[in-house]
């Protein structure tokens, strides 16, 4: 099987780095925690007036780098290889990307080892990419053609309203039929 793995809220906890860079800037409101958020763009989540200073926050040199891993999470990508399935990591840049894609690499060789470098699809479309699943924490994802993949939602509050097969690093033996 090859699996496709979302990178940013998948392996590495986009909305923990996010609290702490948040805190760290001084910000006169707090962070929105993590179990009230409503939408898969965290600037989505904040008032208007915020936004600017949400995006200034996750586009940051250093950002995605320092992001923290999800427990569980590289090793369930090395039991996936042990077990003889491909595993790839499909993750996709911000537009505002001069930090954000050698950071992305940086954190997989901190995290995952250098034998993960070559294992990376960058890409803003991930239904051009092959694949048997793809497991990411964006609800929809749209693009140029319908994807071979099935999306399994790696569980977060803030798509929890979409119906559809889930998993989090937990459970994932189960519902990728792998157990």
């Amino acid at each position: 099987m090859l699996i496709l793995v979302d990178q940013d809220g998948v392996l590495a906890d986009f909305h923990a780095g996010f609290e702490r860079a948040w805190r760290a800037a001084g910000h006169a409101i707090p962070a929105i925690p993590l179990e009230r958020r409503k939408s898969f763009s965290l600037r989505d989540d904040y008032p208007a007036e915020w936004r600017a200073a949400v995006v200034e926050t996750f586009t940051r040199e250093g950002f995605f780098r320092d992001l923290p891993p999800i427990p569980g999470a590289a090793h369930a990508l090395r039991e996936m290889l042990a077990q003889g399935h491909e595993v790839a990591i499909c993750t996709s840049p911000l537009l505002e990307y001069q930090h954000c894609v050698s950071e992305k690499y940086a954190w997989i060789e901190r995290h995952l080892g250098a034998d993960f470098i070559p294992r990376v699809v960058l890409t803003r479309d991930k239904t051009l990419v092959h694949g048997d699943v793809l497991i990411d924490d964006k609800p929809v994802i749209d693009g140029l053609r319908t994807p071979d993949w099935r999306h399994i939602l790696y569980d977060q509050p803030y798509n929890r309203t979409v119906a559809g097969p889930r998993l989090t690093w937990a459970d994932w033996r189960e519902k990728l039929g792998l157990g």
